[in-house]
């Protein structure tokens, strides 16, 4: 077949990420003319590898979503120059592919007589969700949709373009063009078919809600929503996403570029939670494991503050590979000396170093006195730690909070073996560090405190552009990780000062060193550089525990499914407290015959809201 495909692209950096690339370069062997559409300016570099494979890019304003985007394609291929093809496939980034190949996808399609197809379906929805309609048909998504010859040369395909209202929102793109297209050009005598119909899956929405089994079926595309949309949905269907990746990995997919992508453009713990990238690390490693790691050139960099942990902190470092550097860091000659004294003790040689100022304690040591050896290319990861004691804290939770750290990080040396082998195995992995601690802290939902106004403000001195997640920022609290020099390199190059740090007794929440630490994921992130958590067996069996404990206690006072109980909060606890939401949750949880009674009511309303919607759309058309 003869195949032309209008490609479409946006990305908020105007980057082209590798999974672009990947994509259209195993697609080019298929189309004879490749447009490539952007509705943001591209950076120079993604344009030039763009068009090594493309045939023509187009670079236009951000207006009109993917609907305008395909419209303007069409229009700079030509009508006329439409008709010598046999198919016009428009496409989108929307989705990692190849995962299985396109020629399995093609060889599949080649052979039908229809009018125009698609690689997946979404089934009918009633009521309308737009619409003053009983329903929303059941159509093809537009992320890939093949239009044959018969259709394209046709003035009806024409005249649907141009009469296409403007796009101004999502759901207007859904309205009138996903939803619409397939039952526009049906009602019209053209016929369809799908590569991976709905009727063969148990859900409307099989390429979200059941990507797995596509995947097990053949399916060469992954949404990349699936991995960042809202985690209380996949939740709420058991839909897991490292089964997906799993899934991915085993058919050759590069993964690396689906967690590259996704580390600078989601919210941080969607990614987190959806990708299942919290390892539970295994207490021991395969000799192949530890030759991998052995093979690892590291730093470790130590700040003590107090000497007489000295000792515990060489004997958490002895679990690294042997030969390792050391660099450790302190603020004052006296604790210089009694360090060395030990170190001389145990036979260890380390470039002891000694830093004018405890200001920004063992942050500012670490990114501004030893900024040298991050910025060395003699490593390829650093290891941060540090004399930590929260004497200002319940000892109980101090302990715990310096165990924590300590023990899921450096554990054993079969422990820190299999952490360094993600680095390994995943070249796009940035950063490791343990999980949020939510025993004798209360940091869950709560972590930002009073830093978020500042890190917004540091982030944009730095060029972080990763979106900040809502509630608990994905961060190694208590400032100790493992990771890659190249994570690091936003923070290291920040320009930032000792003087820029608080004096000790202005050591709080929004000072400087609160703020960096929950930023130096979204370095690595913004750098397309994944973070994942990393804990013992030990540690995963307790945190487990509480934690359905607690979440437990606070469901019993709310609806059933995470999904619920949250809209259920921010109505009852928002500044404006929405009654209406309220009175309408509060039914459903004393009465379900009650609440299911009152259903065709609330459709009737959104219908009657959707029929405003519509009739103005048609009216600004006109």
């Amino acid at each position: 077949m003869r195949r032309v495909a209008i490609y479409f692209l946006y990305d908020a950096q105007g980057r082209a990420d590798e999974y672009v690339i990947y994509a259209l370069a195993h697609l080019r062997p298929f189309v004879e003319h490749l447009l490539v559409v952007s509705n943001t300016p591209l950076e120079l570099s993604s344009r030039a590898e763009l068009a090594d494979i493309a045939d023509d890019i187009l670079v236009r304003e951000n207006r009109g979503f993917d609907v305008w985007a395909y419209k303007e394609g069409l229009e700079r291929i030509g009508w006329d120059s439409l008709g010598q093809y046999d198919e016009v496939h428009l496409l989108n980034y929307t989705f990692f592919a190849p995962i299985h190949p396109f020629a399995d996808l093609f060889a599949r399609t080649d052979s039908w007589d229809v009018d125009f197809w698609g690689v997946t379906e979404h089934d009918t929805v009633r009521p309308h969700p737009f619409l003053a309609r009983s329903e929303m048909p059941r159509h093809i998504q537009s992320h890939w949709i093949a239009v044959r010859h018969s259709l394209a040369a046709d003035a009806e395909f024409r005249r649907y373009w141009d009469e296409m209202p403007p796009i101004t929102s999502y759901d207007d793109s859904i309205q009138w063009h996903e939803s619409r297209f397939t039952e526009y050009f049906d009602s019209r005598g053209f016929t369809h078919r799908v590569a991976f119909p709905v009727d063969e899956y148990p859900s409307q929405n099989p390429v979200f809600d059941n990507a797995v089994m596509l995947l097990d079926d053949g399916c060469p595309i992954l949404k990349r929503r699936n991995l960042f949309h809202d985690p209380l949905y996949l939740d709420r269907f058991a839909i897991i996403g490292r089964d997906m990746l799993d899934r991915v990995e085993a058919a050759g997919y590069p993964v690396d570029l689906i967690l590259s992508n996704l580390a600078r453009s989601s919210e941080p713990r969607n990614l987190l939670t959806n990708g299942g990238l919290t390892e539970v690390i295994a207490p021991v490693a395969d000799p192949v494991v530890r030759e991998r790691a052995a093979g690892l050139r590291i730093v470790a960099i130590a700040h003590i503050f107090y000497p007489e942990m000295t000792d515990e902190i060489l004997d958490r470092l002895d679990c690294l590979p042997p030969g390792y550097d050391l660099v450790i860091t302190t603020s004052s000659e006296e604790s210089r000396a009694a360090i060395q004294d030990v170190l001389d003790r145990r036979g260890r040689k380390a470039d002891v170093r000694f830093v004018s100022t405890n200001r920004g304690r063992d942050i500012s040591a670490f990114l501004i006195d030893c900024a040298d050896v991050l910025r060395s290319p003699d490593y390829d990861i650093v290891v941060k730690v540090h004399s930590k004691k929260s004497v200002q804290d319940d000892h109980n939770a101090a302990d715990l909070f310096k165990r924590h750290l300590f023990e899921n990080l450096l554990d054993s040396p079969d422990h820190v073996a299999n952490v360094l082998d993600l680095f390994t195995r995943y070249e796009s992995l940035g950063m490791v560090f343990p999980p949020v601690p939510h025993m004798g802290y209360p940091t869950m939902g709560h972590s930002w405190f009073a830093n978020v106004d500042p890190a917004k403000k540091l982030a944009a001195r730095m060029g972080i552009t990763v979106p900040f997640d809502a509630h608990t920022p994905l961060a190694p609290y208590g400032s100790m990780f493992i990771a890659r020099p190249q994570a690091l390199r936003l923070m290291v190059d920040a320009g930032l000062s000792a003087e820029d740090f608080p004096e000790e007794g202005q050591y709080s929440d929004g000072s400087l060193a609160h703020v960096v630490e929950r930023l130096f994921a979204y370095a690595s992130l913004s750098v397309g550089l994944h973070c994942r958590t990393v804990l013992t067996p030990r540690w995963a069996s307790l945190y487990y525990g509480y934690l359905e404990y607690k979440l437990q206690n606070v469901s019993s006072l709310l609806p059933a499914y995470a999904i619920d109980q949250v809209p259920y909060l921010e109505a009852r606890l928002g500044a404006v407290p929405n009654l209406l939401g309220v009175a309408k949750t509060d039914l459903m949880l004393r009465s379900q015959r009650l609440g299911n009674a009152l259903k065709p009511a609330y459709r009737a309303a959104k219908s009657i809201y959707g029929g405003v919607r519509a009739l103005r759309a048609r009216l600004h058309r006109s």
